[in-house]
């Protein structure tokens, strides 16, 4: 950006760009591949893959299949990403990075690996990425010229793609460290609102943990969880279905809030 300045165009670019990639993260590869929160079509659950791929954080399948191992393990020297079992760095970049998973773990995904356009995309899963880098240079470009599409590409997208890239990631890494316990889960995860803010939701990381396949992280009406006010507004257009929340024995279960002080 030094060298390209940003104009307009391309801050715009980068925020639509940034929450629309992150609903795709949220909504998409983590409620639905990961946790099968609610029930889409075929052509919707390609859909929303191929935006989940836009953030170049690998294939539906292979974040699907870790992150699941990520639940199994939560917390413990199995886990792929846990700041306690390694260390901040590893959990929130290093797992990534690293070669040690590289692969997509296919016994953790096999009700998703029988759709052949699924496994397609997982193999060749920078494409959407790389159509959306070329969008943000067509847009630019046509507003700004060269300059405008060398700044729309810069900040619209990469600069968008790094602060998604540590934005998505600090739910492995600050909400393991950091916010408040309502749940007894058998891990450390914790409760945030400003990654809650950030992330679309995802911050309220301890209630995920407590009922893993709800569509909503925040359960409480001041827990802010936009993907989850998304999720409904597709409900009502009849592009998903079959919502899954916690009831109210969930909510109260193993709650530390409710639970008297030992004498």
């Amino acid at each position: 950006m030094l060298f390209t300045g940003v104009d307009a165009t391309a801050l715009v670019l980068c925020i639509v760009f940034y929450f629309a990639r992150m609903f795709g993260i949220t909504a998409g590869y983590h409620r639905y591949f990961a946790h099968r929160s609610y029930k889409t079509s075929r052509l919707m659950q390609f859909l929303i893959a191929c935006l989940g791929c836009s953030a170049l954080q690998k294939g539906p399948l292979w974040w699907a299949s870790h992150h699941r191992r990520h639940h199994r393990f939560s917390d413990t020297p199995d886990d792929p990403h846990s700041p306690h079992a390694t260390s901040f760095w590893w959990a929130h970049l290093g797992w990534i990075l690293s070669d040690q998973h590289t692969d997509t773990p296919w016994d953790d995904i096999r009700d998703w690996s029988r759709y052949p356009e699924l496994r397609w995309l997982d193999r060749w899963h920078w494409l959407p990425g790389l159509f959306l880098a070329g969008v943000c240079l067509l847009i630019g470009y046509l507003s700004g010229g060269w300059a405008g599409a060398a700044s729309a590409v810069v900040c619209g997208f990469v600069l968008g793609t790094v602060l998604l890239y540590h934005a998505t990631f600090s739910i492995n890494s600050l909400s393991h460290l950091l916010g408040k316990r309502r749940y007894a889960t058998e891990d450390d995860s914790r409760n945030n609102l400003f990654l809650a803010l950030l992330t679309m939701g995802e911050g309220w990381h301890n209630n995920h943990h407590h009922y893993q396949s709800s569509a909503n992280q925040g359960f409480f009406w001041w827990e802010i969880d936009i993907s989850y006010y998304i999720i409904r507004m597709m409900s009502w257009l009849g592009l998903v279905w079959d919502i899954r929340k916690p009831g109210a024995k969930a909510l109260t279960y193993r709650n530390l809030e409710l639970t008297p002080p030992r004498s």
